[in-house]
Order: structure tokens, then sequence, then C-alpha cells
């Protein structure tokens, strides 16, 4: 019987025994060698480093690169998620920016309404203004305070830096104020210092007509513009504004109040309105009524024709 060929395995099989035994003692020997303490040895190994380390720098040349490339990508993926936290801390200090720019506003509001001086016998109610009804046709705020904080019709209603204008309706929780540009609006004032007394009449501009003065002469632009008082509607000496001369070539008052910034009004406990029950003297007692005549008696030429 014919003997069969010997196959590839069975050739190359007692060759990788032997290699293997040989990189083992090959390691082994080289293990020893980094482990032996002594002089001569250390040289050897510094040897054997100088001449083959330097000549492998180009093998490692990749493995640098691709561990420099990942220490970058991660350094991207920290820088990127420190980014996406910048912005949004970013974006939360910018509500806080607006919250702050906000509250410094009402903060200013309030020191205007603080340096206002008044009367020590005149007491208010400071209220935020919740609604701005302005029109053409009517000019007026909502006030967040109402019967329940005491207000009572006709009381001034001022800001920071003069009067604003007159509480024309009440509830329980909200007032109204109708502004001094409204056309119902007239307020007796006193022009200084001249100490010429006129009526400012609103007509939906923002600077209401000075009429009714005495002696237009004597007043000037620049002129103060102040309440006069007069008929108890105001108390004497509130700040409205400036005398200005109108295109219209009418003397007009530039008010002193923000009215583009209206936040919180002032409304002064001034007096208590005693309603107009009896009419005095402004209207004139009716006229008498004539006699009643009797029947009249026919005269001698109708009784001579009837008879």
């Amino acid at each position: 019987m014919a003997r069969k060929g010997t196959s590839p395995e069975e050739f190359y099989r007692p060759l990788r025994r032997i290699g293997v035994g040989l990189l083992v003692l090959f390691l082994f020997a080289l293990f020893l060698l980094w482990r032996i303490d002594s002089p001569r040895v250390e040289r050897i190994r510094t040897s054997l480093v100088d001449t083959f380390v330097p000549s492998f720098e180009w093998a490692f040349v990749p493995v640098t690169k691709a561990a420099d490339m990942i220490g970058a990508f991660e350094s991207y993926t920290a820088l990127y998620a420190q980014n996406q936290e910048l912005r949004r801390e970013l974006q939360k200090m910018k509500v806080w920016k607006e919250a702050a720019l906000q509250l410094e506003q009402q903060n200013a509001r309030l020191l205007e309404l603080n340096q206002v001086r008044l009367d020590s016998a005149l007491t208010h109610v400071t209220g935020v203004v919740i609604i701005d009804s302005g029109s053409p046709f009517r000019q007026s705020v909502l006030l967040n305070v109402g019967a329940r904080d005491g207000i009572r019709d006709g009381w001034a209603a001022m800001d920071g830096l003069g009067l604003v204008g007159r509480i024309s309706g009440v509830g329980e929780r909200t007032s109204r104020v109708i502004l001094l540009t409204d056309s119902n609006s007239r307020i007796p004032v006193v022009v200084q210092p001249s100490g010429q007394r006129a009526m400012l009449t609103g007509d939906n501009s923002p600077d209401p007509v000075l009429e009714f003065l005495e002696k237009p002469d004597l007043v000037r632009a620049g002129d103060q513009v102040l309440t006069s008082g007069d008929g108890a509607v105001f108390p004497a000496g509130l700040l409205v504004g400036a005398v200005i001369e109108g295109p219209d070539k009418r003397l007009r008052a530039r008010l002193s109040a923000d009215y583009g910034r209206l936040e919180f009004l002032r409304v002064l406990r001034s007096h208590e309105l005693i309603p107009i029950t009896d009419p005095g003297g402004l209207i004139a007692p009716p006229l008498p009524l004539p006699p009643k005549q009797g029947p009249m008696l026919p005269t001698a030429d109708e009784a001579a024709d009837n008879g």
C-alpha cells in the first residue's frame, strides 16, 4: 500500500514549536538582562537602547499622530460641551439682564416719586399703571388701586415729575385717571412768575392749551405752570409744566410728566369732594307766572249786534 505524502500542516508544526521556544528563551533572556543590577549590564542595556530605539522612530510616528488625534478630539468634545453650557448660561444671563433692567427702571420711577416735595398735610397712595387706554379720542390710564384703598373721584394723580391727571371713575380694585391731555380735562392753573391764572384745557395733543388768560402779554415761554387750587379741585402748587408757544400760535403747557413711561402714579388724598346739590346763584330762579284773568264782558257795540 502506497504511503501518503506529508501535509504542509505536519511540516510547519515543528517549525512553529521551535520558533515559539526560541522567542520564549529570547524574552526570558531579555527579562533577565533588564533585571540584573550590574554596571556592566547597565552599559549593555544603554548600548542596546541607543542602537535600536532611534531606528524605530518611523514606526512610532503613526502611533504618535493617532494619540495626538485622539487627544485633540477629546479636547474638542470637551470644548464643545463647555461652549454649549456657556450658551445656556448666556441665555439665562440675558433673561436676568432683562429682569434687572426692568427692576432698575421701576426703581428709578419709584425714586422719582419719592423726590417729589409735597405738602406735609397731603397723604398719598401709590398705584401701578396696569392698562393704558390712550386713543385719539380718549386718553386715560387704569390703576390697580380703588375704593378699597380709599380712592375718591377728583383726586390728583402725579408721577415722579409732575401732575398727570385726575381720578375719574373708581371701582373696588381699580380706578381710572383722565390725563391732562384728554379733551375732557379742565383744571385751573397759575403761571409763575406773572401770577396769571388760566384754565388748562386738553385737546388730545401732547401740549394742552392755556385758555382765559387775563393778560397774555405778561406770560413768556418757559414760565412755570402750577395748579392754582381754585375751586378746591386740586391742591395748589402742584407742578404741571412750562409755557410754550404752539404751532397754532396759542400758548400751551409742555407737561413735566413723562407720559411715555407711566408705570407708577401717586394719588393725592387731597380732600373729600362734596357733591353739588344746591345750584345756589348759578341758575336764576324761575319767572313768576302772569295773574289769571276772568272772562271778558262784551262791549256795547257787540251787545247791540247780538241784540
